[in-house]
């Protein structure tokens, strides 16, 4: 489950719900094209702006709709508690997996973060993807810490947040932290810009927001370079080079939004508030560079 490309969709809903017939049709270009597995209610399914009820009906839909595909669930919250109950929620639905980051408003310690992950991991009864994620919890995982947890019983994943830009010391990384991990525990990198960098470099996934609107690009990509073709998969990279400058401008979910939106697969807006969409020079920005995703 947590090997090539596990495609991340938005969940468009606006303020007066979730938008089901939107999620259904992403959902359906995801099966269409065999990603190798769906993650949903990670940070591009805006998780933490919705309620417990409202994840569980996206997460019965996910797997209603997976057509065989394994669903990774977010289960991420602020209280142990409520990541226990949405634990819950995601096996009982028929998850394949859960996706679980170390969420918080005051900071967390080591200990805290691993007390997290230990008590989870004895709750279940499907794998664990540990989700590090900086840029949103502010928690910056050790090698170490990595892997004391990637030893906790069901987890089977860590989601490293990218990889060095040069080749050599981006496989000097995968190596470092393969070192501290067992067999069994794969390595996926997320942040797109780093996808083909992460998989030439060794690792095992591609945890990518752009696969959850476009996945037939971003399998191009995966499975290239899982078969060695490290050139070709870092060339197709290069080629979307435009498009991940304004993910790093923008925020990749606000690009992704606004895409989906402009291209008919959402109605607008699509994002809570006071999430919202580019604004109208970004757009324009943004329309300009859209020709190289057909």
């Amino acid at each position: 489950m947590f090997t090539g490309l596990s495609a991340f969709p938005l969940t468009p809903m606006n303020e007066t719900g979730i938008d089901e017939a939107a999620f259904t049709r992403l959902l359906k270009r995801l099966t269409s094209a065999k990603v190798d597995s769906i993650g949903v209610l990670g940070s591009t399914g805006s998780y933490v702006y919705l309620s417990r009820e409202e994840r569980l009906r996206v997460t019965r839909l996910a797997v209603e709709y997976s057509e065989g595909i394994p669903i990774v669930i977010g289960i991420s919250a602020l209280r142990t508690r409520d990541v226990l109950q949405l634990a819950e929620d995601a096996q009982k639905a028929g998850a394949s997996g859960v996706l679980l980051a170390p969420v918080s408003y005051q900071q967390l310690t080591d200990i805290e973060v691993y007390s997290l992950y230990e008590m989870v991991s004895k709750s279940l009864s499907v794998p664990l993807c540990v989700y590090d994620n900086p840029t949103t919890t502010h928690f910056r995982f050790s090698d170490e810490l990595h892997g004391k947890i990637a030893s906790l019983q069901q987890v089977r994943s860590i989601k490293i947040p990218g990889v060095p830009n040069e080749l050599d010391k981006a496989k000097d990384r995968v190596k470092q932290l393969r070192t501290l991990l067992p067999r069994d525990v794969t390595i996926g990198v997320s942040g797109d810009p780093f996808g083909a960098m992460g998989l030439n470099a060794g690792c095992d996934a591609w945890y990518s927001v752009l696969g959850g609107l476009y996945p037939d690009i971003c399998l191009g990509i995966t499975r290239a370079a899982l078969a060695g073709l490290s050139e070709y998969a870092d060339n197709q990279s290069k080629r979307l080079e435009p498009l991940w400058q304004m993910f790093q401008k923008y925020g990749s979910l606000r690009v992704v939004a606004t895409i989906a939106g402009m291209q008919g697969l959402t109605d607008t807006p699509n994002l809570p508030l006071p999430l919202q969409g580019l604004d109208e020079v970004a757009r324009q920005e943004l329309k300009n560079i859209l020709s190289i995703l057909k």
